[in-house]
C-alpha cells in the first residue's frame, strides 16, 4: 500500500538547466575514516546500482582509511556485488577540496559515508564551506543525530520516553572510576548495555549482566568514542520507521511503514547486521495496534523535528513487551543503504522504490542548495 506520495519536484541547477533537462553530475563517498568503513562500502555499491543512469551521471569517488580519495572509473567499480575502493585507472585527489576544480564538476555530492567524520556534521560543514549541494542532513542535524546522548536529551526535554541511560566521557572514567561504578549499579542496575556515544552499526556494544563484565564493556566502549553511553537493558520489540524531508515547503515529514527486528543474536549486535545472514528476521510492515501505529509515525515525525534533522533518517524505538511504552532509541542521519538495509525496504514496502528514492533524496538536495543560496550572507 502507498502510504507517502512524493510530488514531483524540478529544481533548477545555476547553469539554468533542471533534472529533465541535462544529466546531473553525481559524486558518491564511499569509504572513509570510519570502523563503519566496511559497511560503506556496502551501501554504496547498492546506491551506485539503482541510481538513474538516464537522469545521472555517477562519480564514484572512494576515500581510504587515510583520508586518500580516488574518483574511480564506473565500469571497473565492481567485482561481483561489491565495490572496490580504487579501480586501475583511479585518479587520486589530495583532498575533498579539490572537487571544485575537478573538470566534471559535482552538483551534488551523495555521502555514503557511515560514522565518524562522514556522519556527524564534519564533511557536511566541508561541503557547505565549498558551495556544494549535498544528499542528506546539515551540519547541526547529522551533529545531533550521531551523538546519542544529545540526541536523547533533546528527545527528553521534548517530553519523548528514552530508556533511562548515563553517558560517561574518558576522562572522567579513568579519574573516577570507582564512583562511575557504583553510580551506575545504583541508578541503571543489571542488566544494561554499553555503547559508544559516537558510532553506529551497533559497533562497540555489550550486554552486561553482571558486576564483572562491566569494566571491560566500558573499555571497549571508548575505543570507539571518547564518550559512552550505560543503559537499562529492557525486554523490547525492536521498531524502525523511515523519514523522508517533504519536498513541499512547509509540509511535514513523509514517514514510511513501520519495520520490526527480531534478531536471532541476543541483541540488534553489528554481526547480527552484516555478518551473519540469519542474524535477524525484518518484519515489513510490523504487526502491531492500529494505535501503536500511528502513535509511532507521530513520534517519528516530532523526533525528526527536534532533532532539527532533514533530507533523511532512520529513527529506531524499543517498545517495552511488558508495558507495551515506546522508547526512542536512537535516530541515523545516513542510514545502511546496503540491499538488506531497512531504510531502503521500508519506503519500497511503502510503494517508493530504490530508484525513486535516491532521486527524492538529489531532488532534496538541489532544494535546499537553492534555499540557501538565497540567505543574505552580509
Amino acid at each position: 500500500m502507498v502510504l507517502a506520495v512524493i510530488p514531483h519536484h524540478c529544481e533548477i541547477l545555476e547553469n539554468g538547466m533542471t533534472l529533465e533537462s541535462k544529466k546531473i553530475n553525481i559524486a558518491v563517498l564511499y569509504g572513509g575514516c570510519s570502523a563503519e568503513y566496511e559497511v560503506s562500502l556496502l551501501s554504496a555499491a547498492a546506491v551506485i546500482k539503482n541510481l538513474d543512469k538516464n537522469k545521472f551521471t555517477i562519480i564514484p569517488i572512494g576515500i581510504d582509511k587515510t583520508g586518500c580519495c580516488f574518483i574511480n572509473e564506473l565500469q571497473d567499480l565492481y567485482v561481483n556485488d561489491e565495490i572496490v575502493l580504487k579501480t586501475k585507472k583511479a585518479k587520486c585527489l589530495q583532498n575533498l577540496a579539490e572537487l571544485n576544480q575537478l573538470t566534471q564538476r559535482p552538483d551534488v555530492i551523495f555521502p555514503v559515508l557511515h560514522g565518524t567524520l562522514g556522519e556527524d556534521g564534519t564533511i557536511q560543514g566541508l561541503f557547505d564551506l565549498l558551495g556544494l549541494a549535498y544528499v542528506g542532513a546539515d551540519v547541526i542535524g547529522s551533529a545531533i543525530g550521531m551523538d546519542k546522548d544529545v540526541a536523547k536529551r533533546l528527545a527528553a526535554a521534548a517530553e519523548i520516553a528514552v530508556v533511562p541511560f548515563l553517558s560517561i566521557n574518558s576522562d572522567l572514567w579513568m579519574s573516577k572510576k570507582d564512583l562511575l561504578i557504583q553510580d551506575i549499579e545504583q541508578h541503571i542496575a543489571y542488566p544494561l548495555f554499553v555503547k559508544p556515544a559516537n558510532v553506529g552499526s551497533s559497533l562497540g556494544i555489550t550486554k552486561v549482566k553482571k558486576s564483572n563484565e562491566l569494566i571491560a564493556a566500558i573499555e571497549l566502549a571508548f575505543t570507539y568514542s571518547t564518550k559512552i553511553l550505560v543503559e537499562k537493558a529492557l525486554e523490547v520489540r525492536e521498531i524502525e520507521i523511515a523519514i523522508l524531508e517533504n519536498l513541499q515547503s512547509g509540509a511535514e515529514p513523509l514517514v514510511s511503514c513501520v519495520g520490526e527486528i527480531i534478531p536471532s543474536h541476543e541483541f540488534y549486535s553489528y554481526e547480527a547486521k552484516y555478518l551473519d545472514p540469519k542474524g535477524a528476521e525484518l518484519i515489513i510492515p510490523a504487526i502491531l495496534q492500529q494505535g501503536q501505529l500511528q502513535q509511532l509515525k507521530d513520534l517519528a515525525i516530532k523526533i525528526f523535528n527536534c532533532l532539527v534533522c532533514s533530507g533523511m533518517a532512520r529513527i529506531d524505538f524499543f517498545i517495552e513487551k511488558q508495558s507495551q511504552k515506546i522508547y526512542f532509541n536512537e535516530l541515523n542521519t545516513i542510514p545502511g543503504f546496503t540491499k538488506i538495509s531497512m531504510y531502503p525496504k521500508l519506503w519500497e514496502a511503502s510503494g517508493l522504490s530504490y530508484q525513486q528514492l535516491l532521486t527524492s533524496l538529489i531532488e532534496l538536495a538541489i532544494a535546499r542548495y537553492h534555499r540557501l543560496a538565497e540567505l543574505k550572507r552580509s
